[in-house]
């Protein structure tokens, strides 16, 4: 939580720090004492100055977490689509999480991807263009 003193509100008001005192000391004025001093909220000096309260910058950050399912595979061509794509990645993107499970019996290979959205859409291209060789 952003907190101004007296001082600084008054800066950012363009008013002299005794009208602010005053302010609070009134009441019109919300603010917190912390020993000799008040402490005023961001919320509550947009709100008296009638200003748009600003909201604090949020980066987005998406992720995507998929499966690939892959029948008719042989314990070769696992091993050649697993070594292949884990090697593209080496030194790659941080962050980025691949596994991959094989069921022998079936001949299923399912790859696990998660991670940000273009790393893994990198991913799926590569699998795409193993699997159709």
């Amino acid at each position: 939580m952003e907190q101004y003193t007296v001082e600084q509100a008054a800066r950012r008001l363009g008013l002299h720090v005794k009208t602010v005192r005053n302010y609070v000391r009134d009441g019109r004025l919300p603010a917190v004492r912390v020993g000799k001093r008040y402490r005023i909220a961001r919320e509550d000096l947009a709100a008296f100055a009638g200003l748009p309260d600003e909201a604090p910058e949020v980066r987005r950050h998406a992720e995507v977490s998929s499966i690939v399912q892959i029948d008719g595979v042989e314990r070769r061509e696992m091993d050649r689509i697993s070594t292949m794509v884990t090697g593209a990645l080496a030194g790659g993107p941080h962050g980025l999480r691949v596994e991959f499970v094989y069921d022998e019996e079936r001949a299923h290979l399912k790859v696990i991807v998660l991670g940000g959205l273009e790393e893994s859409a990198q991913v799926l291209r590569i699998i795409d263009a193993l699997v159709r060789q």
